[in-house]
């Protein structure tokens, strides 16, 4: 009985089916790796391991239908790209049509540094023509002020 519970597949967060799982271990424990790498294109920053959507389930049981019919891990991901594009990848490869996915992250952080630059230049140009924004008058009481004189 115990040995039973250890050997079944582990349960998670997706709230996998019981009829779900490939009998032969090896196999499930196959599709559970390529399923890893696939994104759940309903969460997008979940494999569809992790997701409960529906379309996560219809994509589990499709990577365990192609390892149960004997597909390589490479073969499964190429039909599951080939239906839904390199996006249902986690880690889409570096290509042409996918720049945009690796480089709009470093080209978000220039452009807002290059933004907040010329924010803080403008700043403090205009503190820099206006002087400290007081008249004579004010800055020789601010500096009696200071001294201790508040007269």
């Amino acid at each position: 009985m115990g040995l039973a519970v250890l050997a079944a597949p582990p349960a998670n967060a997706a709230g996998l089916q019981a009829d779900e799982f490939l009998a032969d271990p090896k196999l499930e424990e196959k599709a559970r790796e390529i399923g890893t790498e696939l994104r759940c294109l309903v969460c997008q920053n979940q494999s569809i391991f992790d997701s409960n959507a529906t379309l996560a389930h219809d994509l589990r049981m499709l990577v365990r239908e192609r390892v149960k019919a004997g597909d390589d891990a490479d073969s499964v991901k190429q039909y599951v790209v080939a239906r839904y594009g390199d996006y249902v990848l986690l880690r889409p490869p570096v290509k042409p049509l996918t720049y945009v996915l690796w480089l709009a992250p470093v080209l978000f952080l220039v452009l807002a540094l290059f933004l907040g630059h010329r924010v803080l230049s403008a700043q403090k140009r205009r503190a820099g023509a206006s002087g400290s924004g007081l008249s004579d008058v004010e800055r020789a009481r601010a500096q009696k002020i200071l001294k201790g004189d508040a007269a």
